[in-house]
């Protein structure tokens, strides 16, 4: 049977109503809908609220199950109190102001979150029920944070992704809500979380970092052994459609109507009533425009269509309320017989009507005070095919990351914003042009069927640890066992093993990690144990490994295998390189990284260093890790050297430097029949597990990521393995 894309969302892509007590039908409004309509999925079975249904009666209810079934959608039925509670009262009172920067619009005494997680778990429930074995969930958005962990649960091998459409605000902002740690278990059932920005990906890291007990390695976190992808997928709109909208002989008649009137320079904006959107400030900053500049007066025209939204709330009068004062003051302060400043529309316009004011407009203004991507700006540059017309764009739109070819205002500095505008009205045509070719060679290089198709395409190769026979990701006693006796019967055993992590549990500061009595004993015993031979395969400089093991019959391999000590031999030989990275300049940039990441240190090498920060603030740690990393990956372009990102350490080795040269090393040297058995932890340990050859035993220590199918759980089980290799020898 094919498989699916399970797409689920607050809202199908139609809503159901019943007016004078007949049931309509139509096609749901909003930038998520007009995004996954545009997205093309093949195959898909969306999941989703029909809007308010209870009045229907049992025949229309009937009826409304056969449309619904027939557009392959199905139905989250909520009551009155629960959309209240629910969407009203959490989803919009409580998340979005929050995750749009707006702390004080919280209420003071937040209620209704219990019914917040029911209704998540009705729809985790309603897409397990619909879930077939092959088929993909995807679930959007801040109203279902928690149905991603609620699926987890229900479907443990269930392949999950999770795309959030509004912005992820930074970790002191996030900290506010009362359910911070449920919100992120609750994202973190995802195989793959996406969100627009990079900015947004950084700071729902930083939050993962500091709230859970999650690993956050890069774009790469591992949650209970399970490796979650974290990824910026900024969304698009379909090209093509509004190209051909706008072509259509009766919006570009319009359009020329628009332009007509008095000769006048045109400004846009066109927004839904929201308080994000900015439309006050912008508003004011018209003002300031026109009071500057009295030679406009006659000659611009500013037109803001305001699609009414949340009418209800009082939050959404009041910013109404504000607009229409504002929009007075302007046009009684400067207005006259033959001249209206503002042209304003309360009112939703139709599709084309929609495209002919981008066509006529000289100048676009996109200015929210936080906007998650805002797609308004992406259609104002597809309808464009004459090179037409200036984006003004907000900073705090997800979509300046991506425009920058717009010119990119602070909405909060009324005077900058004014002084965009003017540049805007004021720009030579050649300008103009220039900007908006590049504008839209940007958006038509991000559709919104590749959006969906980029995301999927990473959920589909999401490869989850190989689960034992208990479901688990750790393996069972049982499996251990066998692991245990495969060793004990080869001919003879070659133990690579790695320290940090692996034989001993990680400490804040590095050096104090020494190994206990209890160690250099088991180590000990492992080297006389017939036909055995102990390998310490560390990422430690030579001197500390000989400081603390040197007494020890044993082979020793520091810095990932670039020195090595064989079993007896006091001496060190060095791995021949051909040439070392630049060590100073690398070590000036730790150093500088360090200095403004308290808790961070650099610990330094023969030919490597380490930059530790596992006492760092984990949001700092994280971010000046990443702002090292990206400098790092710079200079290896014109340097030979590795570069890694382990648990709570980047370092820098000499390049073709890594432990599986020791693997290769002991297995062509291992008598006839002999077995290596290696175990590890971290990234490092990867390259020891791939250069095992076949007939290898290999664990993994730990819940991160691992191409090794015996997994472990902690440093004491590793011992225990360790130990019972000496039992009954």
């Amino acid at each position: 049977m094919e498989s699916r894309t399970l797409l689920v969302s607050n809202r199908l892509p139609i809503t159901a109503s019943v007016i004078d007590g007949n049931l309509r039908v139509e096609r749901s409004v909003g930038g998520l809908a007009t995004a996954l309509s545009g997205a093309k999925c093949a195959g898909t079975l969306w999941v989703g609220w029909p809007g308010p249904t209870s009045e229907l009666g049992r025949r229309q209810g009937a009826r409304l199950d056969r449309r619904l079934a027939a557009l392959q959608c199905v139905p989250v039925r909520l009551s009155s109190s629960e959309v209240r509670g629910y969407y009203e009262e959490i989803a919009n009172g409580m998340l979005w102001p929050l995750f749009h920067y707006q702390p004080d619009r919280l209420p003071l005494d937040p209620k209704h979150w219990g019914t917040y997680a029911t209704v998540n778990a009705r729809f985790a429930e309603t897409v397990a029920s619909s879930w077939r074995p092959g088929d993909e969930i995807w679930i959007h958005d801040y109203q279902l944070l928690l149905v991603p962990g609620m699926l987890r649960r229900l479907l443990p091998d269930a392949r999950i992704g999770f795309f959030l459409h509004v912005p992820f605000p930074a970790l002191d902002v996030f900290r506010v809500l009362p359910w911070r740690r449920e919100i992120l278990e609750g994202i973190l059932g995802a195989d793959v979380v996406g969100l627009h920005t990079d900015s947004y990906v950084a700071h729902f890291r930083s939050a993962v970092a500091a709230l859970t007990d999650a690993s956050v390695s890069g774009e790469q976190l591992t949650v209970d052994g399970r490796p979650v992808l974290t990824r910026a997928y900024p969304i698009g709109i379909d090209v093509g459609h509004f190209a051909e909208r706008a072509a259509r002989p009766a919006v570009v008649a319009e359009a020329e109507t628009l332009r007509a009137v008095g000769a006048q320079r045109l400004i846009v904006g066109i927004d839904r009533l929201d308080y994000t959107k900015g439309i006050p400030r912008r508003l004011l900053a018209y003002d300031r425009l026109l009071s500057e500049h009295p030679e406009l007066h006659g000659n611009v025209r500013f037109i803001q269509v305001v699609v009414p939204s949340r009418e209800g709330v009082r939050t959404y009068r009041e910013v109404r309320n504000v607009v229409d004062a504002t929009i007075g003051h302007i046009n009684g302060a400067y207005g006259t017989g033959t001249w209206t400043p503002v042209a304003y529309q309360y009112r939703s316009l139709t599709d084309e009507a929609i495209s002919a004011l981008y066509l006529a407009a000289d100048v676009m203004l996109v200015t929210p005070v936080r906007d998650g991507m805002n797609l308004v700006a992406k259609e104002f540059i597809a309808s464009r095919e004459d090179l037409g017309g200036v984006l003004v764009l907000s900073e705090f739109a997800g979509a300046a990351e991506q425009l920058s070819e717009a010119l990119i205002v602070n909405p909060y500095d009324l005077d900058g914003t004014a002084s965009a505008l003017y540049r805007a009205l004021v720009m030579p045509r050649d300008e103009i042009e220039t900007r908006m070719r590049s504008l839209r060679e940007r958006v038509h290089t991000m559709p919104s069927d590749r959006w969906a198709q980029t995301f999927l395409a990473d959920l589909r190769a999401v490869r989850p640890p190989e689960r034992t026979a208990n479901g688990g990701s750790f393996a069972t006693a049982d499996e251990l066992g066998n692991l245990v006796e495969s060793a004990k019967r080869a001919p003879s055993l070659h133990l690579l093993l790695d320290y940090d992590g692996t034989l001993v549990a990680f400490t804040d500061v590095p050096s104090s990690a020494s190994p206990d009595a209890e160690l250099i004993d088991l180590l000990d015993r492992l080297s006389k144990r017939p036909a055995t031979d102990v390998h310490l395969v560390s990422g430690r400089s030579r001197e500390q490994l000989d400081e603390w093991f040197g007494e020890l019959p044993i082979a020793l391999h520091a810095e990932h295998g670039l020195w090595s000590r064989e079993a007896g031999d006091r001496r060190w030989t060095r791995q021949e390189i051909d040439s070392a990275p630049p060590f100073e300049d690398v070590l000036a940039l730790m150093r500088r990284c360090a200095e403004a990441t308290p808790g961070a240190l650099v610990e330094r090498k023969s030919a490597g260093l380490a930059w530790h920060y596992r006492m760092a603030e984990p949001s700092l740690g994280e971010a000046s890790a990443h702002q090292l990393l990206r400098e790092l990956e710079a200079a290896a372009r014109e340097s030979p050297m590795d570069i890694l990102h382990g648990d709570k350490v980047v370092e820098v080795r000499p390049r073709g430097i890594h432990k599986g040269i020791v693997a290769a090393r002991v297995a062509a040297t291992r008598p006839k029949g002999g077995v290596l058995l290696a175990m590890g932890d971290d990234r490092t340990d990867e390259d020891l597990f791939e250069a095992l050859p076949d007939g290898s035993l290999s664990v993994h220590v730990g819940p991160s990521a691992s191409q090794v199918s015996t997994r472990i759980e902690s440093v004491s089980e590793a011992r225990d393995i360790l130990r019972a290799l000496l039992n009954g020898r």
